[in-house]
């Protein structure tokens, strides 16, 4: 059981928060595809004969893309990959690109899942974000989008913003429950080194994030998140019963992915490889027949690390019957001695062979992972 992800680096606008690879250029976008498409067969054996259980396009924003090329671009995987009947294939869009007659093309095309990026229902904050879509477009979309028939919405939200409020956070969220919006990716407002937002506080011209916020405005959200009766199941996601995002749960659960496209990241098991993060050098070595890429390979030490960084964000948590029958009986010994400290601060429970954070464990997830590094 596999995955497949193709990075789009292609937005509109950049967003002040946004640090992943992409150009505001359209310029190279129909040879950008040419050389996914061509990417996808140089890499047609990395995934060993795995069978393909989902497919994500993201980015950037795929929604740039014209149906057609993502038509193009599924039957390339298709051709070269064992691709299981009734994957999950998802594309990320913004709610601008989202008008019905594209909806329904993305239907046709075998989307059967959508990831929008609506950031908040509120003017200001969409402003204050340099985003492209307006408020009334993260509203219109979503109900455009069900009455197209998708049924499986995944919506991003930030808080911890200074322009939202406390009373807007909760109507951001409400909202999206109101819609019937089966799944939530919800993220705390993070200052990026090198972002457009790093160097406005760094010149004083908007004030610092302030992580206390961010803390009482993820505390809400897990409870408001609870009593809609959505389980959350990692750190940033909500969903509800049968709606978890099976692309990124296979991440979590440590199966092999491939990654297509610039700055994209690949797992096999043994190593992980990622590609060059410019455009141009990317689609200079595909024309070569050349994937440019770095490799790392993965010492058991690095394999248990990030095993237990993962984990400990999820729902699922730490199992130590794993760790033993994988790394041995005195890892897992150590992990429990490590584990103590939390315990006894309630700040993690164990449950048989698992190890979970609790609620408020979750304020201070990637520093007890840390700490209970090797």
């Amino acid at each position: 059981m596999a995955g497949i992800y193709i990075h789009i680096p292609f937005c509109k606008k950049a967003c002040h928060y946004c640090n992943f690879h992409f150009s505001t250029s359209l310029q190279y976008r129909d040879e950008m595809v040419q050389c996914l498409l061509t990417e996808t067969a140089l890499q047609k054996d990395y995934l060993a004969g795995h069978a393909v259980e989902t497919i994500y396009f993201g980015g950037g924003t795929p929604s740039l893309l014209p149906a057609a090329d993502i038509t193009r671009l599924l039957e390339q995987i298709r051709t070269h990959y064992a691709v299981s009947a009734g994957s999950e294939i998802t594309l990320e869009a913004n709610p601008d690109d989202l008008t019905a007659s594209t909806l329904a093309s993305l239907r046709k095309a075998g989307i059967n899942r959508l990831s929008i990026g609506v950031q908040s229902f509120f003017e200001e904050d969409l402003r204050w974000m340099n985003r492209a879509h307006n408020a009334a477009q993260a509203a219109g979309c979503l109900e455009l989008a069900a009455a197209t028939g998708f049924d499986n919405i995944s919506i991003d939200l930030i808080y911890g913003g200074p322009t939202l409020t406390d009373e807007h956070w909760e109507q951001n969220v409400q909202k999206a429950i109101a819609l019937n919006i089966p799944h939530l990716s919800c993220y705390a407002l993070t200052v990026e080194p090198g972002t457009a937002l790093d160097h406005f506080i760094q010149h004083q011209k908007v004030p610092p994030v302030d992580p206390d916020r961010a803390a009482h405005h993820f505390e809400m959200l897990m409870q408001w998140m609870e009593d809609a009766g959505y389980e959350h199941y990692e750190i940033s996601n909500f969903a509800k019963p049968g709606k978890h995002s099976r692309h990124n749960s296979s991440y979590w659960q440590g199966r092999p992915y491939l990654g297509l496209g610039p700055s994209a990241h690949s797992f096999n098991g043994l190593s992980r490889q990622w590609n060059v993060a410019n455009n141009s050098l990317y689609m200079q070595n595909i024309r070569k027949g050349i994937v440019p890429s770095e490799i790392e390979m993965l010492s058991p030490k690095m394999a248990l690390n990030e095993y237990i960084m993962i984990s400990l964000r999820t729902s699922e948590g730490c199992d130590l019957g794993r760790v033993t029958e994988r790394y041995g009986q005195d890892k897992s010994e150590q992990i429990l001695a490590a584990a103590k400290e939390f315990k006894e601060k309630g700040w993690m429970r164990r449950e048989g062979s698992m190890l979970k954070l609790t609620n408020e464990g979750k304020f201070f997830a990637d520093g007890i992972a840390a700490a209970m590094f090797f």
